[in-house]
């Protein structure tokens, strides 16, 4: 029985050490799985003409062919990303997913690529003062479902959340008075208002800076020296900031105290 249980011991850390890591199957495949909403501008949206833009997806773009690698994307629902990174079916999630305790518990996540902070949206004739999340007390707020925006607000405890699958829902509702707030990305909020085109206006600043990152599955060492090589680069040779100015006006990898 000891010397069954020494071999299935052994066999166990045998395939550990053989296990590929992320980076050999991507080279392999020969793609780079990104994930992203689509519903998400100025980071990841369609265009007139249905096709995908935005910041994240010529972030995705370059770092795919730092790789050497095809970038493959796959949208979805914001509740369904991470869950769909840990079923592996896909290698990143490329849509300002921040970087928390408890979700490095859970992934491996690249170096920061932007630093933003939560920010409030209220309606242009909005005569309340809100300007923190305690003054949302007894109120609705509108936030995306499994977002650290929801988290926030059920954190502060008091407001009632009202939870939606991405931005665009949310800034109808409020625009139709059916919500008295919501919280979203401060580096968001300036694109998606004009975009829009809804009787809305950005509202005061909540929390601290943010910093995101790109997650990926734990365990492959190789993988992050590869994607936060490929990051790097990136910011080495101008290429992100060129990116970035583009959809912010701004280097979004600096602190906004630096900007």
């Amino acid at each position: 029985m000891k010397k069954t249980l020494l071999t299935l011991s052994l066999l166990g850390l045998t395939a550990n050490v053989f296990a590929a890591d992320l980076l050999d199957t991507v080279h392999q495949r020969g793609t780079l799985k990104i994930a992203l909403e689509g519903t998400y501008p100025p980071f990841n949206f369609k265009d007139k003409e249905q096709k995908l833009t935005g910041f994240e997806v010529e972030l995705g773009e370059a770092l795919a062919k730092k790789l050497k690698l095809k970038p493959e994307f796959i949208t979805g629902e914001w509740s369904g990303l991470l869950a769909g990174l840990q079923g592996g079916k896909f290698d990143v999630v490329l849509n300002q997913v921040s970087i928390t305790d408890k979700r490095k518990e859970v992934f491996d996540f690249s170096v920061p690529y932007t630093i933003s902070s939560a920010q409030l949206i209220v309606r242009k004739d909005e005569k309340r003062s809100f300007k923190s999340l305690a003054d949302l007390a007894g109120k609705k707020m509108g936030v995306t479902q499994g977002s650290n925006y929801a988290e926030m607000v059920k954190a502060q405890g008091g407001i009632e959340s009202k939870f939606y699958p991405s931005a665009p829902e949310i800034l109808q509702d409020l625009a139709l008075g059916r919500i008295d707030a919501a919280v979203n990305d401060s580096l968001l909020i300036p694109f998606a208002l004009k975009e829009a085109k809804l009787p809305l206006k950005a509202g005061a600043p909540v929390g601290g800076a943010t910093q995101m990152g790109i997650p990926f599955a734990k365990g492959n060492p190789k993988f992050k020296t590869a994607i936060d090589g490929a990051l790097n680069a990136l910011y080495k040779d101008g290429s992100f900031k060129k990116i970035s100015v583009k959809w912010f006006g701004i280097d979004v990898s600096k602190a906004p105290t630096a900007r």
